[in-house]
């Protein structure tokens, strides 16, 4: 199969890049503008083994288009766009034209140059502030309400997909929204510890994203002594500890479901999947969970709400367990942080 990964030198891109470096055989084609992807990770897959790397704009309509010609791609796994949710309000062209236009023209060239499948990231910013959680945590079928630029960008462009395939028999995709993705590829190198053979954990690839807003990547770089403090943005919301409750889950889990994906199309129709573990952490739990598993400490400011930060988001993830038969197998959050920890530390 030759597969095309959209922003392939990026965070997720890039660890979606890996497994299918590691575990198939197919020729993996990664476009990427470099502008917050990081041309170390793409050094870093060519370890693994070969693929073709080209440094392009989704902008420049007609060279995507050739791209997709010459390279007889037949599954694109679309990552490229623009994330930072305050940003997006700041500047909304910027969100609705890098990733609501360039996907439209992606989708676009994909259906006149014969792609089947199309694997499509976006993101539970979709369900906007939600309101009257199910217990079981928010289902595909809640309805979506975004309330930013971002989430809205990445929706109109679910609508499109939709849309498409509709009106093209031989088009399928899969739309996967994230929950709050976080830590680093689980790798492990022999090490000794006590004079005894054992084996330590070392990311070869994680989250270079420049001015993350993530807040396991912000607690790490606190730990490691990039950041001086951190902030929790607001401590008196309806949950035990006051602060916000989310669901992490491992890139590498997460990057684990779009390879299934691939798969998953070959016989069933398109849908739409949430990727999440089911359960949620509070932002104070978070923070002492990365202070316990480095052995730091470091100083944390309490600020003021951020506007349209819901107190509870959990991902209810039983549509893709029973349906895409994923399996998660990172699912503890001592690891997430463990990995997100050492990947920093070894990119001071």
């Amino acid at each position: 199969m030759n597969i095309l990964i959209t922003g392939g030198a990026g965070y997720i891109g890039s660890h979606v890049a890996k497994q299918l470096l590691e575990t198939t055989e197919h020729n993996i084609t990664i476009l990427d503008n470099l502008s917050t992807g990081s041309k170390k990770t793409l050094d870093t897959l060519k370890s693994i083994r070969k693929f073709k790397f080209i440094k392009l704009d989704l902008k420049k309509f007609k060279k995507v288009n050739k791209v997709l010609e010459k390279n007889k791609i037949d599954t694109i796994i679309h990552f490229a766009a623009s994330i930072v949710v305050p940003e997006s309000v700041e500047k909304p062209l910027k969100y609705y034209m890098n990733n609501t236009v360039n996907t439209t023209n992606l989708i676009k060239c994909a259906t006149e140059n014969g792609v089947k499948k199309f694997i499509f990231s976006s993101t539970a910013a979709v369900y906007g502030e939600p309101t009257d959680i199910p217990t079981g945590g928010i289902d595909e079928n809640y309805p979506t309400n975004p309330i930013n630029p971002y989430g809205m960008s990445k929706l109109m462009s679910e609508r499109i997909l939709r849309d498409t395939a509709a009106v093209n028999q031989d088009f399928k995709f899969v739309i996967f929204r994230y929950f709050n993705v976080a830590g680093a590829d689980i790798h492990y190198q022999p090490s000794t510890i006590n004079h005894q053979p054992s084996t330590k954990l070392c990311p070869r690839i994680g989250q270079s994203f420049p001015g993350a807003t993530h807040l396991i990547k912000i607690s790490s770089e606190c730990a490691v002594g990039k950041r001086a403090k951190m902030s929790i943005f607001g401590d008196d919301y309806p949950t035990n500890d006051g602060t916000c409750i989310r669901d992490y889950i491992h890139v590498d889990d997460l990057s684990n479901a779009h390879i299934k994906a691939i798969d998953y199309l070959e016989t069933n129709p398109s849908d739409v999947f949430n990727l999440g573990y089911g359960k949620g952490f509070s932002v104070k739990e978070v923070i002492d969970t990365v202070k316990k598993v480095t052995n730091t400490d470091f100083d944390v400011e309490i600020a003021p709400r951020r506007a349209g930060d819901p107190a509870i988001l959990i991902a209810d993830n039983r549509k893709v367990i029973s349906q895409m038969h994923w399996t998660p197998h990172y699912n503890d959050l001592d690891l997430i942080c463990q990995s997100a920890y050492e990947w920093e530390k070894n990119n001071v």
